[in-house]
């Protein structure tokens, strides 16, 4: 018996019955190779791959023919030419935008093909507060797509992301972010000088720090020094008075649902991001400390100052404290000190960032929601709902496509 491999492909109208009535239509003698189904919106793509002994491939593209017209469905049945056996590197690249326009989705393109990679599938994976899209490519380096990508959102105000889809897109991760200007909109070390009356003279200090003049541990004994004096009371003040960043909230809780280790790494102070930590049920949280004397601040710093150094430190502590694999951690931050350990991680996002930072950095998040951050790590706006519902919180309906 000679056998003959076919690609069969029905689409149109979506209806109850269609993968049914094809394996039907098939004689119990072939052997199916491969199945893919795809529906986008009502709109139906079904293929197999079959062999199928050649002296039934005549009744079978009669049979097949007569159930697409019954169904009122395209149909193509055509012999297979097999491919390479051999493995393709294959790329996740994922594109953020808020809104997404085609140019964006233009230059992928152009890139991709100038690079010689192939899209095997695109899929969307959130449509608020963004939109984002997942491209399944191979065929090409990642490295050399990172780089001719991030030109490519620069141009077009998107943000994109490129990664390998190997196996270490499973298993346990680890998340280290920054906490000022990221996780919380302000910046600590401010809202405390706010209360001292020493405002305009920190900012000077950063100013110097900016500039290249002070390294960040020796501008942060200088600020600090300035707030000798303050009532400790005054912490619990300067907590009421933080913002979180949009998405903060909803990153922590579904990443601590999908089962992520969280962890938090400040150039800020203990005493007042502690109980912030606590509330995102963070697993860990390196900051400065505070020195107090008598109910005072002394305008000091306990310990080791938490610097640029000292960030990275961090996450390696973290991640081998969790035996998490380095390649497996995710740093997340927005300025100079946090430039180490964005380079160190495996993926080093830079969120709303400075550009050092984003120069540093794996990929960039340019929009104010930091639960963006959870779509660059192939987390679906669904899988975030479903932890929502896991944890008795009810999502808010999205805007309607197109409003």
């Amino acid at each position: 018996m000679t056998t003959q491999t076919l690609l069969i492909t029905l689409s149109g109208h979506d209806r109850p019955g269609v993968t049914k009535g094809l394996f039907t239509a098939l004689d119990s003698s072939a052997i199916v190779l491969d199945i893919e189904q795809l529906v986008v919106r009502d709109r139906l793509v079904l293929t197999a791959l079959v062999d199928i002994d050649s002296s039934l491939i005549s009744q079978t593209t009669s049979d097949v023919t007569s159930l697409a017209a019954e169904l009122k469905l395209d149909v193509s049945i055509n012999p297979h030419v097999p491919q390479s056996a051999s493995k393709r590197h294959r790329i996740q690249i994922t594109l953020l935008g808020a809104p997404l326009r085609p140019d964006a989705i233009k230059r992928v393109a152009e890139e991709l093909t100038t690079h010689g990679a192939n899209v095997d599938r695109i899929r969307r994976i959130a449509t608020y507060p963004v939109t984002a899209l997942l491209f399944e490519v191979s065929g090409a380096s990642a490295a050399n797509l990172r780089r001719a990508l991030a030109s490519a959102a620069s141009e077009t105000g998107v943000d994109i992301a490129v990664q390998d889809a190997g196996l270490d897109r499973r298993g346990q991760h680890l998340v280290v972010m920054d906490v000022d200007s990221t996780v919380i909109q302000n910046e600590v070390i401010d809202l405390l000088a706010a209360e001292a009356g020493v405002l305009d003279e920190v900012a000077l200090i950063t100013e110097r720090a900016m500039a290249g003049e002070l390294d960040f541990a020796a501008s942060l004994r200088e600020r600090v020094a300035l707030l000798k004096g303050l009532p400790v009371d005054v912490i619990a003040k300067v907590r009421g008075q933080i913002s979180l960043t949009p998405g903060a909230r909803t990153l922590c809780r579904t990443l601590n649902t999908l089962g992520y280790r969280v962890c938090l790494v400040s150039g800020g102070f203990v005493e007042v991001i502690e109980p912030l930590a606590q509330e995102l049920c963070v697993d860990r949280l390196r900051a400065n400390r505070l020195a107090v004397d008598n109910g005072f601040l002394t305008g000091e710093v306990e310990g080791p100052i938490i610097d640029r150094i000292g960030k990275r430190l961090a996450l390696e502590e973290f991640a081998e404290e969790f035996g998490i694999p380095m390649r497996r951690t995710i740093a997340i931050g927005d300025g100079a000190n946090d430039i180490d350990m964005l380079e160190a991680a495996g993926l080093g996002v830079a969120f709303n960032a400075k550009a050092a930072a984003r120069a540093a950095a794996d990929t960039a998040v340019s929009v104010p929601y930091l639960d963006s951050v959870l779509y660059l790590l192939g987390i679906t706006r669904d899988d975030i709902e479903e932890a929502d519902e896991q944890a008795g919180i009810t999502t808010p309906a999205p805007p309607l496509l197109g409003s």
